[in-house]
């Protein structure tokens, strides 16, 4: 008897979905920042990264989680095998853009988690969400139309400069003088914070009548 191949990626013959899936949603986040641009005159946001996590950093979590390594586990019991960034100017902007995805049709945030008014200890700060969406394709437990879910991440640039810079620590090993840089990045947070603060009331006064 032969033995079955198994897929050279976890996420099998639903990763052309995934992908067709990411398509649209970064699809329908890029209309809403036209139409705020066109209605105020100022964007919703100001770059926009996306991915697919990759087939390693996958498999790396389901071990961590112990999973199996199958499609199920990637897309169903794990829910950011999409990852969307957004990234905006000012503090304001993150709520606008939260607004506009829980208005998207067939889109459900089933968890949000607000790291800008809850602040992390470390100083992290950032809006999750994790939506449900509701696509024309089969999912992984054989529904069509199916439902799929994706991680979003809502910060501005101040924000998302520490959280790089913060992300690169946790993951490089025996690195020197660690206490004394984890209470520089704490204090370096606290203050671009404040500057973030401080910018959004300079934009609020230039803007008011």
């Amino acid at each position: 008897m032969k033995s079955k191949k198994m897929p050279d990626n976890i996420y099998g013959k639903y990763y052309p979905i995934l992908k067709n899936v990411l398509d649209d949603l970064v699809g329908r986040i890029q209309q809403y920042n036209k139409e705020e641009k066109e209605k105020s005159g100022e964007m919703a946001y100001e770059h926009l990264l996306y991915r697919i996590k990759t087939h390693d950093s996958m498999v790396e979590k389901c071990n961590r989680k112990g999973l199996p390594e199958i499609p199920c586990s990637a897309l169903r019991d794990i829910r950011d095998a999409i990852g969307i960034r957004i990234v905006c100017r000012f503090i304001d902007d993150i709520y606008v853009n939260v607004a506009r995805i829980k208005e998207m049709q067939d889109c459900r945030v089933i968890q949000e988690k607000d790291y800008i008014k809850h602040v992390k200890p470390n100083g992290y700060r950032s809006y999750h969400m994790i939506v449900e969406l509701t696509e024309p394709y089969e999912d992984v437990n054989g529904i069509k139309p199916g439902h799929f879910f994706a991680e979003i991440q809502i910060r501005t640039i101040a924000m998302d400069s520490w959280a790089s810079l913060e992300h690169q620590m946790k993951y490089k090993h025996d690195i020197k003088n660690q206490e004394m840089i984890v209470r520089e990045l704490k204090r370096c947070a606290d203050e671009l914070a404040a500057c973030d603060v401080s910018m959004q009331t300079i934009r609020n006064f230039i803007h008011a009548k």
